[in-house]
């Protein structure tokens, strides 16, 4: 696994209430994080969530369509093409 993705599983991220690894989330960590910026989308500011919600929604799907267990069980391109929608590495 190259360096930029290994340093992109090792992002942590505040998700279900602690800081976790990218890396180590599963598929349902994934939903729940989409479900949980989906609802806290509405007018003004707050409609930026939205496309990173969806992010996340698409990472569970991947996941699912790949059989992984976890991120870290992903292919490297999707995992690299993920990250900057996800807000886990900066976008740009």
């Amino acid at each position: 696994m190259s360096p930029p993705v290994r340093d992109i599983l090792e992002q942590q991220v505040f998700i279900g209430g602690a800081h976790r690894t990218f890396g180590s989330l599963s598929a349902a960590d994934a939903r729940a994080h989409a479900d949980a910026l989906r609802a806290a989308v509405g007018w003004g500011p707050t409609a930026r969530v939205a496309p990173v919600a969806q992010a996340w929604r698409e990472l569970s799907l991947a996941m699912d369509r790949a059989g992984a267990g976890v991120v870290a069980d992903l292919e490297p391109d999707v995992i690299g093409e993920l990250a900057p929608r996800l807000w886990v590495t900066l976008p740009g």
